[in-house]
């Protein structure tokens, strides 16, 4: 049960979860958006102790009346048991047998919310989800039917759900722990249980691009589009009771009830969304100053329409971000040191003389246990037409690995069991591709140069081999050849991820030769000593005087003379 320990929510109340920045962020992509129709949700999943793995269960049937036990994600705590399904579909990652995928920030939300006596937490919801539900839809009914029956254990959730014609955000949070209701004299008179979720799901239009990292982003929302629009029929109700809303339900927002802005939630996660949009949607000239925290700035729309359809080798650049362009850039303020590092070491905030600063918190970041892309196609069969673009560690420094749908085993060194974050494993890819980036991170500006060109030259080579090797698929499963044509991807699959891993081994050692001591060999083997920028020395000068200044000796000066 190591599939998601520790996975990517904060177990923390909602105030500090923001002040930390949040944990993962989403990106989605409808088919009209798409270049190639598909359908794409994206994951970074961020978390300080989260390890890497591509996860997998395989379909199977379970006798009526089987139990199945439930553990916490974060905490492995013993939670309770659920009803299993009589036949479940197979899961590799975040994506299943019928091309459904899920992905998931957490905004915490209000405090109190959380239901400790629940037998269903976030991590699990995800995973059971994926192995009952064939479409979008029936992803999201079967989470609010879930956590209806047996509560729910996390906090506020944003959910993105897709498959190969749609695409969702669902946004749900609790609705607390039971109240204990006494009389006068202390004695219980009864126990009122707020059991499941609150909870509103909106499609994503055709042809436009949503976002989602750590705040809720959900507001006003038709009441009467079934077609585009589900929610819990107490979500308004709800609200009343607790005081938090007044107004007709017409101008009910989910966000602002449940989730209301700090200057945390808006810098650290909204602005993440900003940086998604002002990129795919350059035309739209979207203000920072809503991330800034801007008395009256407008709020950032829930969706937008990109000014050209995205590939999957975009969706990839839009997850690799740290606001360059931008004066929240995070390569050029002098917190990135001499060599433009865009990472800043935790806590987040910080104080001098009882005065709270931040940093700012970007789409990569070191603290990605794994990314993907899912990707759904309508016009394939689901074994080939569903594929995870699988990565470990930080978004910007790792390798995307088509992973289908389909497959029946895991690469080793990406397997489940292979290391964990506490023990170094030689054979494990999380292992490998942190050694690189945590290497880089010293020289990180000349680094990123050869890190980046072996990350092209594979993932470029995995994206124009994708049409042949899923042509030489389905013919295979038009010869009726189907459990061949399964095992020929999954093999494919394998063995890119291990030629992968090896490739990224031999690269972390071709850097440590090449900027061994802060020295750089060029590319004749010949060592050579580049001086730090300018603008650093001038920044030593400045803090320092003459302190570093050369002096002549005494017996030098009268030696020229």
């Amino acid at each position: 049960m190591k599939m998601i320990i520790r996975f990517c929510a904060l177990v923390i109340i909602y105030s500090l979860a923001t002040q930390q920045g949040g944990a993962c962020t989403n990106l989605l992509i409808t088919k009209g958006a798409s270049a190639d129709g598909s359908a794409m949700i994206s994951y970074n999943a961020d978390s300080h102790t989260l390890y890497g793995e591509l996860y997998y269960k395989p379909a199977k049937d379970y006798p009526k009346g089987t139990l199945m036990d439930i553990y916490d994600w974060d905490s492995t705590k013993y939670l309770g048991k659920i009803r299993q399904a009589i036949h479940t579909y197979s899961v590799v990652g975040n994506i299943n047998e019928h091309q459904v995928a899920i992905g998931e920030t957490t905004f915490g939300g209000r405090d109190g919310l959380v239901d400790y006596s629940a037998s269903l937490d976030y991590g699990s919801l995800i995973y059971i989800t994926l192995q009952r539900a064939a479409t979008a839809r029936a992803a999201i009914d079967t989470m609010a039917s879930l956590t209806h029956d047996y509560g729910y254990h996390s906090e506020g959730e944003s959910f993105s759900i897709s498959d190969p014609n749609e695409v969702w955000i669902m946004e749900v949070v609790g609705k607390g722990s039971p109240e204990i209701i006494k009389d006068k004299k202390g004695k219980i008179i009864k126990t009122k249980y707020n059991k499941g979720v609150v909870w509103v799901a909106r499609r994503i239009p055709d042809g436009f691009i949503c976002a989602h990292a750590n705040q809720s982003r959900i507001r006003q929302f038709p009441l009467n589009d079934t077609e585009n629009c589900k929610y819990s029929k107490d979500v308004i109700t709800f609200a009343r009771e607790k005081g938090w809303y007044k107004g007709e339900d017409k101008d009910f927002s989910f966000a602002d009830t449940y989730a209301p802005l700090t200057f945390e939630g808006v810098r650290f996660c909204e602005g993440r969304v900003y940086s998604m949009f002002r990129r795919a949607a350059p035309s739209l000239n979207l203000s920072a100053d809503f991330v800034k925290g801007v008395d009256g700035a407008e709020p950032l729309p829930l969706w937008v329409k990109p000014d050209k359809k995205l590939s999957v080798k975009d969706a990839m650049a839009l997850m690799r971000d740290h606001y360059e362009g931008t004066d929240l850039d995070m390569t050029k303020d002098i917190g990135g040191g001499q060599f433009h590092c865009p990472y800043r070491w935790r806590p987040l905030t910080w104080k001098v003389d009882s005065i709270e600063y931040f940093n700012e918190r970007a789409i990569s970041t070191q603290q990605t246990g794994f990314t993907f892309i899912a990707q759904s196609r309508s016009w394939l069969p689901d074994f080939v037409g569903g594929v995870i673009w699988f990565g470990v560690d930080d978004s910007y420094s790792t390798v995307y690995v088509p992973m289908y749908c389909s497959m029946t085993e895991i690469p080793e060194s990406y397997a489940v069991g292979n290391g964990d974050f506490f023990n170094y494993s030689e054979t494990s890819a999380f292992w490998t591709f942190n050694f690189v980036s945590n290497w880089a991170y010293t020289r990180y500006s000349d680094m990123i140069v050869d890190i980046q060109k072996v990350q092209k030259e594979l993932e470029d080579k995995f994206i124009a081999f994708q049409p042949a090797v899923e042509k030489a698929a389905m013919e295979l499963y038009n010869n009726n050849n189907s459990s061949l044509a399964i095992k020929y991807l999954n093999d494919y699959s394998v063995n890119q991820a291990e030629i992968t891993t090896h490739r990224w081994k031999k690269l972390g050692h071709e850097l440590l030769v090449k900027y061994m001591d802060g020295n750089v060999k060029d590319d004749k083997g010949n060592v050579i000593h580049p001086p730090y920028p300018q603008w650093w020395y001038k920044s030593i000068i400045d803090e320092t005087g003459d302190h570093f200044k050369v002096k002549k000796l005494k017996s030098e000066v009268e030696k020229t003379h």
